[in-house]
């Protein structure tokens, strides 16, 4: 069975070239939304899609099994569409896409920006914080699906442009943030404001009770963790879930569980990773290492495992190393002796590097200013492949 997917727009069958019109002729069955359903004419059989769809899918498609089976996608299906979910599922062989102009594209001819140089951002089911991470000075996003009032109280200096029904008879261009058409896209031209992806974020940006690591010490750790697209991150103890948060503002696609035993910061956790634009961070509340468990909680193997708290603890560190993907990076900090024990032992174990850091930050003594040291940190670094 081989799906054909044909991308439309909202300017509905009138819009379509004759390909698309061909090959949704030809269809037995034709699934789709409602609306979109109701764009097209012919005798075939329409199945508006059910909700939640993505679970329904496969009884649906196996329900029509050898029949000649079309699905309606916004634009190009290929493009945050119902394309990609059903590749994932059949696997490329078993999907035709036929492919129409995307709302991203329609709206950059109208706005007269380049494609090529615009953030896309898609909200659709998802926090309005993700956008967070792409409000840069000067830069111009698009947003799918978001609110147009919780866009514009997460960015109140940019300047935004509601785009809707684009390509279709009702389309409207306009500023009018309470009057807004469901299919819209929200074009954002960023103000002035906007934070740097640079890890090592001022510590005042944190909500914390002191189980925080500083930034200069962050920094350093993120750029021994190495984030690269698509990772996951455990970081184990920890406290403030800094580390997790700046692993994962690296890339849209990095990931972070945050492991932390105590309720109340793991809350916390929750807290800074929505304010600083990274929502999907998981929270596992438990002492390691008992909660390290992969079979009873199902979590999924690390690329890189950061040891923030919880070192002296039995079993934490073998836990984790054992756990760590090949090729995945380990890195423990230290800043009692005790913890430092126990890094000197693994690092005579198993090997990478061991590094101590000592801050001081200047600070007024009176009428002067002199330097105020803070503790020092022993970081442990080590790639499972050195083994």
């Amino acid at each position: 069975m081989v799906v054909t997917v044909i991308g439309i727009g909202a300017d509905g069958w009138e819009g379509l070239p004759h390909a698309s019109r061909h090959e949704i002729a030809s269809c037995e069955v034709l699934m789709g939304s409602a609306r979109q359903l109701d764009l097209v004419p012919g005798a075939f059989e329409r199945v508006p899609w059910p909700s939640p769809l993505v679970p329904a899918l496969p009884g649906l498609l196996e329900r029509y099994e050898g029949r000649r089976v079309g699905v309606l996608a916004s634009g190009d299906p290929m493009f945050h569409g119902i394309g990609t979910t059903l590749v994932r599922l059949l696997g490329a062989s078993r999907v035709r896409v036929v492919p129409h102009p995307s709302s991203v594209s329609l709206a950059c001819a109208r706005l007269g920006w380049a494609l090529d140089d615009v953030d896309v951002v898609s909200l659709v089911g998802k926090p309005a914080a993700l956008l967070v991470p792409h409000l840069h000075p000067g830069r111009r996003v698009l947003v799918l699906g978001g609110n147009p009032r919780e866009v514009a109280a997460l960015a109140p200096d940019a300047r935004l442009t509601v785009l809707e029904q684009l390509g279709g008879p009702g389309e409207r261009v306009h500023h009018s943030l309470d009057d807004a058409d469901p299919l819209h896209v929200l074009a954002v031209e960023c103000g002035a404001d906007g934070a740097s992806l640079t890890p090592g974020r001022p510590d005042d940006l944190y909500e914390h009770d002191g189980q925080l690591t500083k930034r200069e010490v962050r920094a350093v750790t993120l750029s021994l963790l190495a984030p690269r697209p698509g990772e996951l991150l455990w970081d184990v103890g920890a406290g403030a879930g800094s580390i997790a948060v700046e692993w994962c503002r690296t890339h849209p696609s990095c990931r972070a569980i945050a492991v932390e035993q105590h309720p109340e910061r793991a809350a916390r956790i929750t807290r800074n990773a929505t304010t600083l634009g990274v929502p999907g961070i998981s929270v596992v509340v438990g002492a390691s290492p008992g909660v390290l468990d992969l079979e009873v909680l199902d979590l999924e193997a690390p690329d890189a495992v950061f040891i923030g708290g919880g070192l002296t603890a039995e079993g934490v560190v073998e836990r984790c190393w054992d756990a760590l993907k090949p090729g995945g990076r380990l890195v423990a900090n230290a800043v009692t002796l005790e913890s430092e024990a126990v890094l000197t032992r693994w690092h005579a174990r198993l090997g990478g590097d061991l590094t101590r850091i000592e801050v001081s930050r200047a600070t007024a003594i009176g009428g002067f200013t002199g330097w105020r040291p803070q503790m020092p940190v022993t970081i442990w670094a080590v790639i499972k492949e050195n083994v």
